[in-house]
């Protein structure tokens, strides 16, 4: 399976330094960012926006924000994204049950503290269209969350969808994390 378009032939050299680093570490031929190089500007945005992915943050543990972008990717049926965003779920703590349960009904695993249950649930919220927040959801995820735990699992929904919305239109396959 191959994306809509193929890459540039030539990336420009400062592009190309900041995707070696990211194959690096991913050990993954990242071909969102390679297709981004026939826009720069896009790839910089990109980049940047990638680099200040929100990390462990007090509570917003790894376990919290690896349900949120899980949970996201699923909502926006986004096979790269289920792929990259899934890999090593269990390394945070989440179990196969857990995992599975993001697909669906994930309100009947009791491994799931209110606070998750709340953050995949609003995480799939941000990620339906059209929008629509129920004022009561709303009011128990503020609740729960901190006003800078807020934004985080905001931020963190909305940046899957970022890249949902984007692989998807340039049609690019999964990179294989999984296997």
């Amino acid at each position: 399976m191959q994306a809509f378009i193929k890459q540039p032939k030539r990336i420009p050299l400062f592009l190309k330094l900041g995707i070696l680093i990211s194959e690096r570490i991913t050990g993954k031929t990242m071909l969102p960012a390679r297709i981004l190089a026939w826009y720069p500007k896009a790839a910089i945005g990109s980049g940047v926006m990638e680099a200040l992915v929100a990390h462990e943050d007090g509570e917003m543990n790894q376990r919290m924000l690896k349900l949120i972008r899980m949970t996201a990717s699923h909502a926006v049926a986004c096979p790269f994204c289920v792929d990259m965003n899934s890999y090593e779920y269990r390394d945070v703590g989440i179990t196969d049950e857990e995992s599975e349960s993001l697909r669906g009904d994930f309100e009947q695993v009791s491994t799931f503290s209110e606070r998750e249950k709340l953050a995949i649930a609003y995480a799939r919220v941000i990620s339906q269209t059209p929008l629509k927040f129920q004022p009561n959801l709303v009011e128990r995820v503020k609740s729960a969350f901190t006003e800078r735990e807020f934004v985080i699992l905001a931020s963190t929904a909305a940046q899957v969808n970022y890249w949902a919305r984007l692989i998807q239109a340039l049609g690019i396959p999964p990179a294989g994390f999984g296997e």
